[in-house]
C-alpha cells in the first residue's frame, strides 16, 4: 500500500500561498472593475463576471477529481464523492439557466440523478471511502476544503441574508450591497475549494508515483 503521509516542505507550502494569495487577488480586482464599476451600476447578476466565475470554478474542482480518478486512479471513492460534490453545486449555482430554458426544476431532477447512484457507489464502497479519507484528512486538501466549505455553505449563506443587512442599513438599505457581499464570499469560498482541488490532485498525482513504485518493486 501507498504511504499515506506527504510531508510538505516550509518552501512548497510558502510557493503555493504566494500562488494562491496572487490568484485571490487578481480575481477581486476582476471583480472590482468588472462587476462594481459596471456601467450604470454594480452588477451581480446570473451574468455577471461573478456568476460566471463562480461556475467555473466549479467546473474546475469537478475536472480535477475526475482526473483524480480516471487518470491516476487512486481515492477513486473519495474523488467520485467530492466530483460529484461539485457538480451538483455547479447544477445548483446555474439552476435559473436550467428552470428558464430547459424546465421548472430541472435542476433538482439533475442534482437528484447526480447523488443517487454517486451515495450507492460510496455505500458498497464504505470501507474503502474511509480508508481514502484517512489520507486525505491528513493532508492540506482537506484544510483548505474545510475552510472552503465552510465559507461557501456556511458563512455566505449567514452573511447573505436580508435580516442582517436591513439590520445594517436601515432605511437605506441596498439589495445590490447584500447580494455584492454575498457573491463576493461565495466566491472567495469557491476559490479555497479549487485551491483544495489543486492539492487533491498534486497529492493523487504522488500517490500514484508511490504506487508504480510499489508495484514495480
Amino acid at each position: 500500500m501507498p504511504p499515506t503521509f506527504f510531508p510538505l516542505t516550509f518552501r512548497a507550502v510558502s510557493f503555493r500561498a504566494v500562488v494562491y494569495i496572487l490568484f485571490l487577488a487578481a480575481l477581486l480586482q476582476m471583480v472590482l472593475t468588472v462587476d462594481v464599476r459596471h456601467i450604470g451600476a454594480p452588477n451581480f447578476s446570473e451574468t455577471s463576471l461573478t456568476e460566471i466565475t463562480q461556475s467555473v470554478l466549479l467546473l474546475l474542482c469537478t475536472t480535477s477529481m475526475l482526473i483524480i480518478r480516471q487518470h491516476f486512479k487512486v481515492l477513486r471513492t473519495l474523488s467520485l464523492l467530492l466530483s460529484a460534490f461539485f457538480a451538483m453545486s455547479l447544477v445548483r449555482e446555474n439552476d435559473l439557466w436550467l428552470d428558464s430554458y430547459v424546465f421548472d426544476g430541472a435542476w433538482e431532477c439533475l442534482v437528484t440523478l447526480i447523488a443517487l447512484p454517486t451515495l450507492a457507489v460510496v455505500i458498497r464502497g464504505r470501507r474503502q471511502f474511509l480508508e481514502e479519507f484517512t489520507q486525505m484528512a491528513n493532508s492540506l486538501g482537506f484544510g483548505l476544503f474545510a475552510a472552503g466549505f465552510l465559507v461557501t455553505y456556511v458563512c455566505s449563506r449567514l452573511y447573505g441574508r436580508s435580516e442582517l443587512w436591513h439590520a445594517l442599513m436601515g432605511e437605506h438599505y441596498l439589495r445590490i450591497i447584500k447580494d455584492a457581499a454575498e457573491e463576493i464570499t461565495e466566491l472567495t469560498g469557491y476559490s479555497l475549494l479549487l485551491f483544495a482541488s489543486l492539492e487533491l490532485l498534486l497529492m493523487a498525482r504522488r500517490l500514484s508515483r508511490a504506487k508504480l513504485v510499489t508495484t514495480a518493486g
